[in-house]
């Protein structure tokens, strides 16, 4: 028997909500599978189960709100993943409390909703905001033909903007971020290096490359950076870890997280997995998706949780060059300012051409300026073979 418990979804969360179970008991789960939605301070975010098995137990109820570790299911399952026994587990002392005659909780509130797998697939698919979709099915459940008449309805609409998240959510999202971001300023002795990469060869062999390409299929040169970023940590892997309580733990795979800014303010980074072994296209469009996710509210836990490395980039917009915090437990963070025309010396002669600053932000508990330095050597070499990436 295992213990389902509620995960750590980032080093500020300290509790999540339950928004809804997605697999009751007496029915089966496999690793991977996603069994839950909690809410955080930052999103709504679909749980995966740790185990394969089957759902012997529920232990708390939509619309509690558990500390992180508390466990929240039971799941029977073979071999290795034995769990405590049944009899070592207590549910949150709120239920316990709860006496005989006591109603149920509430509904949820306003903003949680109720979705069937194949209506929220296709939601996401077509990037449908579920909160202004009436359901249809039983207690209000949204059903793929509502989705499909959301759909229908919008394509006779001008287009919105996306809506930005409800205040009181804005708010706490701000605090966590404040909260994560003071534990790193307190906890992680930082040290900074930076470079000025010039781009002009990668922005005209991605110009060569959309030129072939349908508008929906080219890439950005902000794929580049991240491809870039993942592969360059095959000279560098101290750079791909974790520091736990004492020491460092090097991670095997490479989960770049990418810090994506929210509707409404605030942002957060979940990972694309095994970053530097996908294909330029197949990376563009875990991107894609995944800001799309991350914006609607829509993200997984294991993107939460497994980054081993974060890539923040200012865009178009940003000031030519940012030097972030690092994210706990990481031990790096790489940043991107937006690309310049500068003047640049070219064998001699003096051009103009397309440069960006990438900064990389270390934890000096676990790496040295020198060894930051050759990272960022190695990011501008593979910035000039774009092909190669």
């Amino acid at each position: 028997m295992a213990e389902f418990r509620m995960p750590v979804l980032g080093a500020d969360m300290k509790a999540g909500e339950l928004v809804a179970w997605l697999k009751q008991p007496g029915e089966p789960v496999q690793k991977g599978e996603v069994i839950a939605e909690v809410e955080t301070d930052k999103a709504v975010v679909e749980i995966e189960s740790m185990y394969t098995g089957v759902v012997e137990k529920l232990l708390i109820e939509k619309g509690d709100k558990v500390p992180v570790g508390t466990p929240l299911a039971l799941i029977q399952t073979e071999g290795p993943e034995e769990a405590p026994p049944v009899s070592r587990v207590e549910p949150p002392p709120e239920r316990r409390a709860r006496p005989a005659g006591r109603p149920p909780p509430a509904p949820a509130a306003a903003g949680r909703l109720r979705v069937s797998p194949v209506a929220q697939k296709l939601a996401d698919e077509k990037a449908v905001d579920l909160s202004k979709v009436s359901g249809s099915g039983p207690g209000g459940r949204i059903m793929v033909q509502d989705v499909e008449a959301a759909i229908a309805a919008a394509a006779a609409t001008p287009a919105a903007a996306p809506a930005a998240a409800p205040a009181g959510r804005s708010l706490r999202m701000r605090q966590s971020i404040a909260a994560a971001m003071s534990r790193s300023h307190r906890e992680i002795p930082h040290f900074y290096v930076e470079s000025v990469i010039d781009l002009s060869r990668a922005i005209a062999w991605l110009s060569e490359q959309n030129a072939r390409r349908p508008v929906a299929q080219r890439l950005i040169y902000g794929a580049l950076l991240v491809k870039a970023a993942a592969v360059a940590l095959e000279k560098t892997p101290e750079l791909n870890a974790v520091w736990a309580e004492d020491h460092v733990e090097l991670k095997p795979a490479v989960h770049v997280g990418v810090a994506v800014a929210l509707p409404g303010g605030g942002l957060v980074a979940p990972a694309i997995h095994d970053t530097d072994k996908l294909p330029l296209d197949e990376l563009m469009t875990r991107f894609r998706d995944l800001v799309r996710r991350a914006r609607a509210g829509r993200l997984r836990s294991s993107e939460l949780t497994d980054p081993t490395i974060t890539v923040t980039s200012l865009g178009e917009a940003g000031a030519e060059s940012v030097f972030g915090l690092i994210y706990p437990p990481q031990v790096a963070l790489v940043g991107f300012g937006r690309l310049t025309e500068r003047p640049w010396a070219v064998e001699g002669r003096v051009e103009v051409r397309k440069v960006i600053h990438a900064s990389l932000a270390g934890d000096h508990r676990a790496l040295d300026g020198y060894r930051g330095g050759v990272y960022l050597a190695e990011l501008d070499r593979l910035l000039q073979e774009p092909e190669s990436l």
